[in-house]
């Protein structure tokens, strides 16, 4: 049996999928995905390789229109507008639905501009100083680079770009913040450092977090939302959401026996 309500919730939802399915071509890769996203959340999505994490992570800014042959159907609402009508311009809705990616990705320019530059191109009128230094701060990184805002982005370790990189996201003052395996090429401290600063940015942001650990679902997330695949005749995979709970009852009591298999390791 597949869970296909989103799980009740008391606050407002920043997200909604209702019946999503994705295709890359003529291959349909996720069906029938319904899911609610509250505000001021982390979602975790938990689930073995090719079950469409990514790709459903993915439709909530429309970056997966950048694929060529990828169609979308169904209904993602943010704000009360379905985010895939016509006349929705995926560059504004990226305005307000930002992304970190699993590989660090600095612009190549000072780290002052890193931030500076995606508020410069959506018309910010205020001081950009204090911009700057208030979104890294937002993603606790200013005291290690406040002496050097003109050096290179490229310059800082691993965990200090990927950090940078959320600030980046930040700096445009979106509503929700979505991260694509955001620790997966971290060392294990600046992977902490991470973790931490998604419980602090949740007080402001919504964010949703692809992660194949599931330990770093179960320390961030209130929510997880588990998927899953099965093959067809020719070969593909289809992913599908099996379940999704509160994160203590999707890792201690799920409803599906898959669920439970997974969280405890017998596949994945």
């Amino acid at each position: 049996m597949i869970s296909n309500s989103s799980h009740p919730v008391t606050t407002q939802a920043a997200l909604t999928a209702e019946d999503v399915n994705v295709y890359y071509g003529s291959n349909l890769a996720v069906r029938n995905v319904f899911l609610e996203i509250p505000k001021n959340r982390v979602v975790a999505f938990i689930g073995p390789s090719g079950c469409g994490k990514s790709t459903i992570l993915r439709c909530f800014n429309r970056m997966n229109d950048l694929i060529p042959g990828a169609r979308v159907e169904g209904k993602i609402t943010f704000k009360g507008q379905n985010l895939y009508a016509k006349g929705i311009d995926p560059v504004e809705t990226r305005r307000y639905i930002g992304m970190v990616f699993q590989k660090p990705n600095p612009f190549p320019k000072t780290i002052y501009e890193n931030i500076a530059f995606g508020a410069r191109i959506n018309g910010y009128q205020g001081n950009m100083d204090e911009l700057v230094e208030r979104s890294l701060r937002g993603a606790a990184l200013w005291d290690e680079v406040k002496d050097k805002l003109k050096g290179s982005g490229l310059a800082l370790s691993g965990g200090q770009q990927q950090r940078l990189c959320i600030a980046r996201a930040i700096a445009v003052e979106p509503e929700v913040i979505l991260m694509d395996e955001p620790c997966s090429a971290l060392d294990p401290i600046s992977t902490l450092r991470v973790e931490e600063l998604i419980h602090e940015l949740k007080q402001q942001y919504t964010i949703v977090i692809v992660t194949h650990n599931m330990q770093q679902a179960s320390r961030v997330s209130d929510l997880t939302a588990f998927y899953n695949a099965e093959a067809t005749e020719t070969g593909n995979k289809i992913g599908y959401l099996v379940e999704y709970d509160q994160t203590q009852t999707i890792f201690h009591n799920p409803t599906e026996k898959a669920t439970q298999e997974y969280v405890s390791g017998r596949f994945g």
